[in-house]
């Protein structure tokens, strides 16, 4: 049975939305402060963790922060703030999705299986190659990359965009195009987050991130990683 955290203030919100998701066969923990959640997150082990961004104490964002320095799996907000600048922020901090309330639990439960369903197909899909380029050693097996022989950490959508880059190089591929095919079909989030994801591979893999050399915008068509 996959685990899930779910880290809410609003206790009516989160015994409903604990109720769906254990009626579809997931375990599910509560934690209704921002300690104790992130306390909760980083001693045990979860398939996924659902943050609500207004919590006392500490915040979803600075949660989701700490979460990511240690581990590399899915993250979801759940949060009534709906302004792109706070979407961008918690996408930016390394969470898979973003969901504004109101919104439906059979919308939060269908998010959740198809987030832990593609975290466990890459990583335990069946490849045995490293990719070398520009210095970059990228373990697929592993997911993990070292540049310049030091490994430096990449989030889960991070290494997955990376990977589908160096898997096509000099191709120019649109925002559409790589939401498709690294968030998935029926992903029914927004195609900016390409935008901010690449935007976080840039500053980890090019020497000045403002003028990359790399991973080129083509404007007007999309990117291009080029080799």
């Amino acid at each position: 049975m996959k685990r899930i955290l779910l880290v809410e203030d609003e206790v009516s919100i989160a015994e409903l939305q604990k109720d769906y998701l254990e009626l579809n066969s997931f375990s599910v923990d509560i934690q209704h402060s921002g300690e104790s959640g992130l306390q909760c997150a980083l001693q045990e082990n979860y398939d996924l963790i659902i943050l609500d961004i207004m919590l006392p104490g500490i915040s979803g964002f600075e949660i989701c922060q700490k979460i990511r320095s240690v581990k590399n799996i899915p993250i979801l907000f759940v949060s009534a703030k709906k302004e792109d600048i706070d979407k961008i922020r918690g996408l930016g901090l390394g969470a898979d999705d973003y969901i504004t309330k109101p919104f439906s639990p059979s919308e939060l439960v269908a998010r959740v299986k198809a987030h832990i369903t593609r975290y466990e197909r890459l990583a335990g899909g069946n490849v045995t190659s490293t990719i070398h380029v520009h210095g970059m050693s990228i373990d697929k097996v592993a997911r993990k990359v070292h540049i310049n022989n030091e490994h430096v950490f990449f989030t889960t959508k991070e290494f997955d965009l990376l990977s589908f880059f160096v898997m096509h190089p000099n191709q120019v591929l649109s925002k559409e195009q790589l939401f498709e095919r690294v968030w998935g079909e029926d992903s029914a989030g927004d195609v900016s987050t390409v935008t901010v994801h690449i935007r976080k591979i840039r500053e980890k893999i090019e020497r000045d991130a403002a003028h990359p050399k790399y991973l080129e915008t083509v404007w007007g068509a999309g990117y291009r990683f080029n080799v």
